[in-house]
């Protein structure tokens, strides 16, 4: 596995238990951050997006919950998402490889 998704990985693991536990379990929706890897072949928006898309079933829906896309500093994006939706996502995001 690459560091980046390890780092990724962590912290998608980190914002579901703290968000889990200040919630009481509720699947109200708050904003997170998440790293990606800087994309090579695309806008860092489009794949931001399509990155959303996956989890949230529409590029609309993604659009909507899209917050903020991070291109400079560091590669990803702010997004209002529920828990399960942050859970679905680093399982779509982060494929573990050998």
């Amino acid at each position: 596995m690459q560091k980046t998704q390890v780092i990724c990985s962590i912290f998608l693991v980190l914002c579901l238990v703290a968000a889990t536990k200040s919630m009481g379990g509720s699947e109200e929706a708050k904003v997170y951050i998440v790293h990606t890897e800087k994309p090579e072949d695309q806008e860092p928006e489009e794949y931001h997006i399509k990155t959303l898309a996956s989890v949230l079933g529409s590029e609309d829906a993604a659009k909507e919950a899209l917050i903020y896309s991070y291109k400079h500093a560091a590669s990803g994006f702010s997004a209002k998402l529920t828990p399960e939706q942050v859970s679905e996502l680093s399982m779509h995001t982060l494929p573990f490889s050998k």
